[in-house]
């Protein structure tokens, strides 16, 4: 079997999944190339995982000052070069399309009658889960932007649907927590989170920013260039993190017990969503905006619980190779089952 994977390229939280699946399909044998899109080429960051991956320009959303920026998102997207790059994407060498949020694959298997398997967390939000922010247009950029003949989504709760745990690129790095704060705000100005994070002095904070250029101490704040190696190791050792409402980060902090802190982007419904359904499961506290009174009630809070979940890259591996892709439910049921909640969350 051999397969593209397409890969929205905007988030590294997309990254990140396809990093964990790509370990799972490997395991299993299957022959897979790797297309991202999304992201200028050069932007792209510890990709060796994906051997010689593929790059186009696609569609993103462009963001200013923490918050999602439509006139940047018109100016610097185009469709007309979006339906140049479906046209040239030639499926004829495989034989599945999988894809996670990603349209330039998705709709070229649409167009080429191949079999497109979609699997991220936008999927969720196809099934009854809480849901803020999202307007109409929302709602039908989740169902159109990147079509698929199957669609798994993924979410920390099941919401008694049929999606999946979240996928998590577990690495066992065996080293004792130390006593910092994570930070990572990449759609907040550099000094604006300086600023806010200065008002707390006896306290250490490790930074990671796509601003950064080179490691950097400023007080009580380590700032830091974006690297996968170096962002997993600091977040193995802190004791919280302070985060965006993306999807990935919150399911690893999750799975290693990290308290979290998150700000979602103004005006990106997921991101909303997110925050507000971990702050209601009780697995996170949020704040609207880069708030001072929030942080510090975080802080003096109590350390965080770990959430156990199977190796769903693997089982869905399994499944996508197994060829039996219309027993989506009892994959379900199966990883479901194997979720281990702290007790306040248990009887949601």
């Amino acid at each position: 079997m051999k397969i593209l994977y397409g890969v929205q390229g905007t988030g590294n939280g997309h990254i990140a999944r396809a990093r964990a699946m790509s370990c799972a399909l490997k395991d299993r044998g299957i022959d897979v190339d790797y297309l991202f899109s999304g992201r200028d080429a050069d932007k792209y960051f510890s990709m060796e995982e994906f051997g010689a991956y593929q790059t186009r320009k696609g569609l993103s959303f462009e963001t200013e000052n923490g918050q999602v920026s439509y006139l940047k998102t018109i100016q610097n997207n185009s469709l007309t070069e979006l339906y140049r790059e479906i046209k040239n994407c030639d499926l004829s060498d495989y034989d599945l399309v999988l894809n996670d949020f990603e349209p330039i694959t998705a709709w070229a298997a649409k167009r080429q009658k191949k079999t497109c398997i979609s699997i991220s967390h936008q999927n969720a939000f196809k099934h009854s889960v809480p849901l803020k922010g999202a307007n109409w247009v929302d709602k039908r950029l989740i169902h159109h932007f990147a079509p698929s003949n199957y669609s798994i989504g993924l979410h920390w709760y099941h919401f008694e649907q049929d999606i999946l745990p979240p996928i998590v690129h577990s690495v066992d790095y065996q080293i004792e927590q130390e006593n910092f704060i994570l930070v990572y705000l990449p759609f907040e100005n550099s000094n604006e989170i300086c600023n806010l994070l200065f008002r707390f002095a006896s306290y250490q904070f490790v930074c990671f920013h796509p601003s950064v250029n080179k490691v950097e101490t400023i007080g009580s704040i380590e700032l830091r260039p974006l690297s996968h190696e170096s962002f997993q190791s600091h977040l193995h050792r802190c004791n919280g993190v302070i985060a965006n409402g993306g999807f990935e980060l919150p399911s690893e902090a999750l799975t290693l017990g990290k308290k979290l802190l998150l700000k979602p982007l103004s005006g990106q419904f997921e991101q909303q969503s997110n925050v507000a359904t971990l702050d209601g499961l009780g697995l996170a506290s949020s704040m609207d905006f880069l708030d001072a009174s929030k942080v510090r009630l975080w802080l003096d809070d109590k350390p965080g619980e770990k959430v156990v979940y199977p190796n769903v890259a693997q089982a869905i591996a399994e499944w996508v190779h197994n060829g039996q892709w219309d027993t989506q439910d009892k994959l379900c049921r199966a990883l479901w089952e194997r979720v281990d909640f702290p007790s306040y969350v248990s009887n949601i």
